[in-house]
């Protein structure tokens, strides 16, 4: 929990799951969050439940550039700074190529790439200034492992490995640290993202059976942050003991 105390983390995807639970050990842990998703009902809840004081909620869709960036700025008009960007905003869209659900490949790379970039574009520049900060962009172990009908989530989360390691060489010069988090199952809303008739069904079978809960990953969050300013986490892969995959 050292070094966690005090800072200011932007979560985006912060209404549910990976996002809502972490944001709830950041608060635990003395930090300041702000809460960004599409619904602000659950946004507002989940303040409701953490504290006014301790939190800020704002209605973002990462797919949209300017949001992200309107997001950001108010972190930082709320709370003076920012310390950490977390990039956790996702979807699933598992299903084999052949299906064609093109709608779904474009909005897979709309959130998980271009989602990340955006949240890198809005921080970056505050990080810069301020010679300090933390980029906590959400990954896969399906950016290490290809299977059936996961060719396009895969090649998203891959692209958020090679961005990140990019973007880590890039930023030495301003003493900004880049964390990579690669969970498997894990107990969240994402697998409901998962739309085509007959892929769905064992999705859902395989997280109930297997997934951990989403505390696992929050818990990873806090240890990659909580490390001296000279201690850059790249990366943490893991997943529930009993995965295979």
């Amino acid at each position: 929990m050292e070094n966690v105390a005090g800072k200011v983390v932007v979560i985006t995807g912060a209404s549910s799951g990976l996002g809502a639970e972490t944001a709830r050990y950041l608060v635990k842990a003395g930090a300041k969050v702000a809460l960004g998703a599409r619904r602000l009902d659950r946004l507002e809840a989940l303040a409701q439940e953490l504290g006014s004081e301790n939190c800020t909620v704002f209605k973002v869709d990462v797919v949209e550039r300017e949001q992200v960036k309107t997001f950001v700025d108010h972190a930082v008009k709320t709370f003076g700074r920012i310390d950490v960007m977390i990039n956790n905003a996702g979807v699933m869209p598992l299903g084999p190529l052949e299906l064609l659900r093109l709608d779904e490949w474009d909005q897979c790379i709309d959130v998980n790439i271009k989602g990340v970039l955006w949240g890198i574009a809005a921080a970056l520049p505050y990080f810069k200034a301020q010679k300090s900060g933390q980029f906590i962009n959400v990954a896969s172990v399906a950016g290490h492992k290809v299977g059936i009908g996961s060719a396009i989530y895969s090649a998203s989360k891959y692209s958020v490995r090679v961005i990140s390691e990019g973007l880590r060489q890039e930023v030495k010069p301003y003493n900004i640290r880049t964390t990579i988090l690669s969970p498997g199952a894990v107990d969240t809303e994402l697998p409901a993202s998962v739309k085509a008739e007959g892929v769905s069904e064992g999705v859902a079978q395989f997280y109930k059976a297997t997934a951990i809960p989403a505390s696992s990953f929050a818990r990873c969050v806090l240890f990659a942050m909580s490390q001296p300013e000279d201690v850059d986490i790249n990366e943490i892969l893991f997943r529930p003991t009993k995965q295979e995959l």
